[in-house]
């Protein structure tokens, strides 16, 4: 599994905080940067293929309970919210459990801001950290989707439900949110994320959560001047953030390298992963804007890549092959022979046709005929017909020339000395070892990684040496 490169001043600030921190810090880091993102929607956009378009980011931290999806959150905020002045505490909510809640939510906030010094604010950040609650509400709601792909393309949204019609244009929402692994393959639907709805989030699966000796440690105090001044350019005025020259060599890379990923993986896969350039474009934006920069610089690409790429990762994880597997075994009725013969073992060798016939539907003359089964009168009782009583034909009988089983192993050994049995454990263990592993780390640096990521800078000439242009060492490949 590759690791993320935690960039600029929200990943020092997450490095920063990570050894006090009883959670993934890919969680944090991922948490405040959603959290950026939002406080950036309203006036920050990024240019793709000509159009602007939203740095809005989506995320999904997928873990099990307990495993500090909600540490992580907290953290983040502890982070981000001394530089955004009063924004996450004005603009937070949660509980958005239809298409017509989410418009009026957003229309309720542009028109208390309309006539503000500001102006009008239609920015929002949706944490929902009970989000399998609120997927089991909206499957009621056949417009849900439908709006939450127009907020995160930030396209018009409208609401004629209400007696006066509501119309957002360049809605600003982020939705951040909470689930387990099995609730994401329970209520993620596979028509909604076809159509489109659930790719424009990113998934993130947490790793294991580190157990501090001591749980009363505080997190140490935030220096959030250098993204308080980054929030304040950010908002001063519309910005559009281009890619550099220097970034455009990886940005027709990534842009490749997603197309033939989606391409070539199932397509309960592919559709999870469609808009991995985008999502690319969205992160370094989000990157640049923190470094008070119009431009992705080649590092600011790069640093996004490797989280989405690891997102990509997880998604393609998370969905794995489950149904083509459960499809592929269908279960075989049982033949009238096994049907007999699984009665008569369990009566142990030796049952009556009353103890057969009535749970197989079939005659006496039927059973009689089957090849195996040995048919006798048993005269114990006193009085009365003697009963029908089936066994089963011993396999040497049945097989005269066969030789015992000691016999075979004997000749196998003597033909082939070196073929000794292993058990299904030995087997594995073999398997593991000889498996070719292909790795995903053809844009990692060389030198090894220390346990907390560190922003990489590289120069020019070393540039070559890290990062191969050629399609055939395509670092998705190792996903297919």
């Amino acid at each position: 599994m590759s690791t993320p490169v935690l960039y600029g001043p929200i990943g020092r600030a997450v490095r920063k905080i990570a050894p006090f921190v009883e959670a993934d810090i890919l969680g944090v880091y991922v948490a405040a940067l959603s959290m950026w993102s939002a406080a950036l929607g309203g006036t920050v956009k990024v240019s793709s293929r000509g159009s602007a378009r939203p740095v809005l980011m989506w995320s999904a931290l997928v873990a099990g309970t307990g495993r500090g999806k909600g540490t992580a959150l907290r953290a983040a905020l502890h982070v981000l919210d001394p530089s955004l002045g009063r924004f996450l505490a004005t603009h937070t909510t949660s509980g958005i459990t239809s298409g017509a809640s989410m418009v009026n939510h957003l229309w309720e906030q542009q028109e208390a801001t309309t006539e503000t010094e500001r102006g009008r604010d239609v920015r929002a950040l949706v944490v929902e950290e009970e989000w399998t609650e609120v997927l089991k509400r909206v499957k009621r709601d056949p417009s849900f989707t439908t709006k939450l792909r127009a907020a995160w393309d930030g396209t018009t949204l409208r609401n004629t439900t209400k007696e006066e019609a509501q119309e957002i244009r360049d809605p600003a929402m982020v939705l951040h949110s909470h689930i387990t692994p099995s609730d994401w393959e329970r209520y993620v639907g596979k028509s909604d994320a076809a159509g489109g709805s659930y790719n424009r989030i990113l998934p993130f699966l947490l790793g294991s959560v580190p157990m501090l000796d001591d749980d009363r440690i505080t997190l140490p105090k935030i220096d959030g001047g250098e993204l308080s001044d980054a929030y304040a350019w950010a908002t001063a005025h519309p910005r559009v953030i281009t890619l550099a020259e220097d970034a455009r060599p990886l940005w027709r890379i990534v842009r490749r390298y997603a197309r033939i990923l989606g391409e070539t993986l199932p397509g309960e896969q592919a559709v999870f992963i469609e808009r991995t350039a985008e999502q690319t474009l969205r992160v370094a934006a989000c990157l640049a804007a923190s470094e008070c920069s119009e431009t992705i610089t080649d590092d600011m690409l790069f640093a996004a890549f490797t989280l989405v790429r690891r997102s990509v990762q997880d998604a393609v994880r998370i969905t794995g092959v489950r149904d083509m597997v459960s499809l592929s075994r269908k279960r075989q009725p049982l033949s009238l022979a096994d049907k007999v013969r699984a009665r008569i073992e369990m009566h142990g060798g030796r049952a009556t046709s009353s103890q057969i016939l009535p749970f197989v539907g079939a005659t006496a003359a039927e059973v009689k005929a089957l090849p195996g089964i040995v048919v006798t009168a048993d005269r114990s009782g006193k009085t009365g017909r003697p009963a029908t009583v089936f066994t089963l034909r011993s396999d040497d009988s049945r097989h005269p020339d066969r030789q015992p089983a000691s016999t075979d192993r004997e000749e196998n050994r003597d033909a082939f000395p070196h073929a000794e049995p292993q058990p299904a454990s030995a087997e594995r263990e073999k398997n593991a070892t000889t498996a070719t592993v292909v790795r995903l780390d053809a844009y990692r640096p060389s030198a090894e990684q220390p346990t907390v990521p560190q922003p990489v800078k590289r120069s020019a000439a070393s540039a070559p040496q890290s990062r191969p242009e050629p399609l055939e060492h395509n670092p998705f490949r190792a996903l297919l």
